[in-house]
């Protein structure tokens, strides 16, 4: 029997899954862990904490799937993205992970801006400059860690770092790269203009390839690490959107796909590179050299929820949705701004911060949690909104992530958005995306999208709109950007005051 399988590594778990060659499910396994912050607005993790929980997730699903190691014919990735791992000559690590929620990098930012011009960013870049993209983070380095950047050989992305542990082999894929500011979207390559008006060497970034591009073999090393068969194929892989909407079967133009996992992005398939005069969505190449995609992102999605549920001693989920499914749409008349880590689409202003308006002595818990939810839904609107202006439709949405767990938040969002809902029966979709690309890399399909026929699938139920509730939260929805545009200032005082004061003495 041939199986295939997929390495997820997000922002707070890594997830494993195997499929076989008809794309049935037959193994997963998961780690959690946590990022670090050591300073206000800071996000990092040490990369060996991934290789760890890598290494234990694939064991545990060798282990669940009962086969020989040998029966895994290909391995392929799914991660995180705009990250900085930064290694030294001898491919160890310099310094923790700088991730994607980081907002350090302002001054950077600002940098980049003035030195670039907007006609480059505009032509080439595709992309508002942003803090957590691998190029201000590792101009940060630079600056504030010259001792740092001295030592630095090779600026990866995350899910790279544990490629190169399993072949040995430094390597990304089109899509990663180009959501690191340093890579010109509609070439497919590394921007030279970028790289020399920034003074970074082109040789510190990798070769960049196909998502289903072969580039190794698991190593004898990583085979005694990780419990698979020396010589398993390493297949590429993509950044987690990529890799979540092949899993989640939109992989042709006019396809979207919705995400709530710790941010959260509603994502276009394009079949070429959008550009946004306004730069506050992102654009990002697909699998493959002749596919793109547009994306709007809200920075603190599913990690609102996870922040406000670990004020609680305790969250029974299932609890938690049975309640808030009782409180009417607008939670009593609350409105949550879900800023807690800035915000990109489409403010682009990492200096914004989290607030509920229009609590009572009434508001209780699951008013709270519901106001959460709507008000994820309300800047995932915005971000929709954004994309519609640029000429992208859809007549239906596909939800993934974490926030596709919970009915009465996918019924929240089809109300919101006043569109259908469709929901993967495959939780873990940029695993599966992982396993799908494995799949065709080890020839086992002749292509993603035969990939996709064979093992995506969809719940039986979709989650309609309401038209009654969409008209409600139309008028909560002008309320939450109204919200947003008188507090903005307090909003930006707050960040600041904060990084500058602190929490304790």
């Amino acid at each position: 029997m041939a199986y295939l399988m997929g390495i997820d590594l997000g922002t707070s778990s890594l997830k494993v899954i195997v499929i076989d060659a008809e794309g049935n499910l037959k193994a997963q396994a998961a780690r959690s862990y946590k990022f670090d912050s050591p300073e206000i607005g800071f996000a990092e993790q040490d990369v060996t904490v991934w290789w760890e929980a890598c290494c234990a997730a694939v064991r545990q699903a060798i282990d669940l799937l009962g086969a020989p190691a040998e029966e895994i014919k290909a391995v392929s990735f799914s991660g995180q993205m705009h990250g900085a791992v930064l290694l030294d000559s001898e491919l160890r690590p310099v310094r923790p992970a700088i991730l994607h929620c980081d907002a350090r990098s302002a001054q950077q930012v600002a940098h980049m801006e003035r030195v670039l011009g907007a006609d480059l960013i505009q032509r080439v870049v595709l992309n508002p400059i942003y803090t957590g993209f691998l190029l201000p983070s590792l101009l940060w380095v630079r600056e504030v860690e010259p001792h740092n950047y001295r030592r630095t050989r090779y600026a990866i992305l995350p899910k790279d770092y544990l490629k190169l542990k399993l072949s040995d082999r430094i390597t990304s894929d089109y899509s990663d790269a180009s959501a690191t500011l340093a890579f010109d979207i509609k070439q497919g390559s590394w921007s030279r203009e970028i790289l020399q008006r920034l003074d970074v060497p082109e040789e510190i970034l990798p070769e960049c390839y196909a998502t289903t591009e072969p580039i190794g073999r698991v190593t004898r090393a990583a085979a005694e690490a990780t419990g698979l068969a020396v010589g398993t194929l390493v297949v590429n892989g993509g950044g987690d959107q990529i890799m979540q909407a092949i899993g989640a079967g939109a992989v042709n133009p006019g396809m979207a796909t919705v995400n709530i996992g710790s941010s959260g992005q509603v994502c276009f398939q394009c079949d070429r590179p959008i550009a946004n005069p306004r730069l506050n969505t992102n654009t990002f190449c697909g699998f493959s050299k002749e596919r793109w995609i547009t994306m709007g992102a809200t920075m603190s999605a599913g990690l609102s929820l996870a922040w406000f549920n670990s004020l609680f001693p305790h969250t029974d989920y299932e609890e938690l949705n049975r309640e808030v499914a009782k409180i009417r749409p607008g939670s009593g008349g609350l409105v949550f701004l879900p800023y807690l880590n800035g915000e990109r689409t489409p403010h682009v202003n990492p200096n914004l911060r989290g607030m509920f308006v229009g609590m009572n002595p009434e508001t209780d818990r699951y008013q709270l949690a519901r106001a959460v939810m709507e008000g994820v839904a309300f800047s995932l609107r915005e971000c929709l909104e954004v994309c519609w202006d640029l000429g992208l439709t859809t007549s239906e949405l596909i939800a993934s992530g974490g926030g596709a767990r919970s009915a009465p938040w996918l019924q929240i969002q089809a109300d919101v958005y006043n569109l259908p809902l469709r929901v993967s029966a495959v939780e873990e979709q940029a695993g599966l995306g992982a396993a799908i690309a494995a799949g065709v890399g080890a020839g086992i399909f002749k292509s993603i999208n035969e990939g996709c026929q064979a093992a995506v699938k969809y719940k039986e139920e979709m989650y309609l709109p309401s038209k009654v509730n969409h008209e409600l939260y139309t008028e909560y929805y002008q309320l939450f950007k109204e919200a947003f545009s008188a507090t903005r200032g307090v909003m930006e005082r707050a960040a600041q005051l904060g990084r500058a004061t602190g929490v304790y003495y």
